[in-house]
């Protein structure tokens, strides 16, 4: 796709302030008179973008060419005080650098009339070879500060006292016109210094819709590179990036470009050891099943999913093709590599990785009940792999009703979630006239017909229906003690619940004792 057609955004010439943030600014140059402080102080980074995008942003960067961020803050705060607004102010606390945020030094922080305000000096920074944070640091010129940035269009300043907009790299308003994400230094010396970088150009890339420029994809994708991206930055970053990119706008161009520039398994790193192999092009897979479920996303309707549910299905899609691959953990226990990926290479929340392998086997589940689902045919036990004998007592008409509802109170509120999963995984019958729109029809086509069944058939909030007898029912009525028997027992009350959804409880248990009857007069 070429610049003219990516790029949709226009860059203004002049930044216009809101009145929030002129009031900001006149203070702070108020501060400097009342102080008589020889100081000239800028805006840095995404402010001075976002402004020049006609985007509103809410973080504002400070950046002071010969003072401290935390004096000028107290500074400040004085005078706010002095004048009767220091209540319009909280914080002027002092933030310890914190590399894994992209803070390498110490920060002074307020909240001002809701923006939240960073003060920093403007520095010059050095690398040594196994760390991306900074090993030594100074003030800088505005030139050495902008240099050191990740991208071009990150390196701009606003400088307050002139009301204009500086550009230090001689290219970063230009990189914003023409829409393309260049590095202030050459990009291989830029991603060695802090490996990080090339996430963050692959994340404003496809957030703006703009493209990489053709160097920095060369070192994207040097060994030396993908070495000190592995050397030098946390897991915990890395995960956030992805995460980032994954909640953002642009999730499959994000993946892909990871996939382009064979960043792939660098990001999502295996264990050492796992079975069975993972074929080639597995993560070209992983995308397009990750663009199926986008694109299905958005034929549906847009309140079909919540935040949290896409971020969970677009997780579950890009990892699809790695859901039978397994890893030996301790005790010889087998767990899925989709485990490892999410808790120990992205250092994600272990709720996380359970919620994508719920949905996985969950996924597994649907798959055998979305024809008798889709087409309102009778389900045979022979159909299905996992029904634990919860069926065997259950009419015929009432199996897809029951075991379907034994699946939504497995998943509860993601259940479509789960459904869209398998849809991914269907196979539908295609002609060869047929494009791929036409086929995104189908699967969302076949994906609303099973969920009207699934709401005609009451099952929908299934997971809130409570039990018309408890254990203790059970072990009363059969004279039991608490055991595997009970257990069994309460699953299958709980079939025969689903299949008889409007009878009571003394009903529930007559058909037990009944049941159990049968059950001692065959044995």
């Amino acid at each position: 796709m070429s610049v003219a057609t990516q790029h949709v955004l226009q860059v203004r010439d002049k930044i216009k302030l809101s009145d929030i943030e002129r009031r900001i600014f006149d203070r702070l140059l108020a501060s400097l008179r009342h102080f008589n402080l020889q100081t000239q102080v800028r805006v840095a980074g995404g402010w001075v973008r976002d402004k020049l995008l006609a985007k509103d942003c809410y973080d504002i960067d400070i950046a002071l060419d010969n003072m401290m961020g935390t004096e000028f803050a107290h500074k400040v705060k004085e005078y706010l005080v002095s004048i009767g607004e220091g209540k319009d102010v909280r914080g002027d606390g002092k933030i310890k650098s914190n590399p894994d945020r992209s803070k390498h030094l110490e920060t002074a922080t307020m909240r001002w009339f809701d923006m939240q305000i960073d003060f920093v000096n403007l520095r010059s920074e050095e690398y040594i070879e196994n760390s991306r944070i900074p090993s030594k640091q100074s003030f800088g010129t505005p030139e050495e500060d902008a240099c050191r940035r990740d991208l071009t269009i990150n390196s701009l300043f606003y400088n307050i006292h002139t009301d204009s907009v500086e550009d230090y790299t001689k290219r970063g308003i230009s990189d914003l016109k023409s829409g393309r994400i260049v590095t202030p230094l050459p990009p291989k010396a830029t991603f060695l210094d802090d490996p990080l970088r090339v996430l963050r150009a692959i994340r404003f890339g496809v957030r703006f819709e703009f493209t990489l420029d053709e160097d920095l994809k060369v070192a994207a994708a040097c060994d030396d590179v993908k070495d000190a991206l592995a050397a030098k930055v946390s897991k915990e970053r890395i995960g956030k990036e992805v995460d980032l990119m994954i909640s953002g706008n642009q999730a499959v161009k994000a993946m892909t470009h990871i996939c382009d520039l064979t960043l792939f398994w660098n990001v999502f790193s295996l264990p050492p050891v796992f079975k069975p192999a993972i074929s080639d092009g597995c993560e070209r897979l992983c995308v397009a099943y990750l663009d199926t479920a986008w694109n299905l996303i958005h034929l549906l309707k847009e309140s079909t999913f919540k935040d949290k549910e896409r971020r969970f299905l677009l997780f579950a899609a890009l990892f699809l093709p790695l859901k039978n691959t397994t890893y030996q953990v301790k005790k010889a226990k087998m767990v899925p590599v989709v485990n490892y990926i999410i808790v120990d290479s992205l250092k994600q929340k272990g709720e996380d990785a359970k919620m994508v392998l719920d949905l996985h086997r969950a996924s597994h589940k649907f798959l055998s009940l979305i024809p008798c689902l889709a087409s309102n045919e009778d389900l045979q036990p022979d159909d299905v792999d996992w029904v634990r004998g919860l069926i065997d007592d259950v009419s015929i008409a009432s199996r897809v009703r029951v075991l379907t509802g034994f699946l939504l109170r497995e998943i509860k509120d993601l259940w479509r979630v789960a459904l869209l999963v398998s849809i991914l995984l269907h196979p539908i019958g295609i002609n060869d006239t047929e494009d791929e729109s036409s086929q995104l029809h189908k699967r969302r086509d076949l994906f609303n017909t099973v969920e009207s069944s699934i709401i005609k058939l009451g099952l929908d909030n299934v997971w809130e229906v409570k039990p018309l007898i408890s254990g203790e029912d059970i072990m009363n009525v059969l004279q039991l003690k608490e055991g595997p028997l009970v257990k069994e027992w309460k699953e299958k009350s709980m079939a025969w619940q689903l299949a008889n959804p409007f009878r009571t409880t003394e009903e529930c248990i007559d058909w037990l004792r009944e049941t159990n009857s049968k059950r001692v007069k065959l044995e």
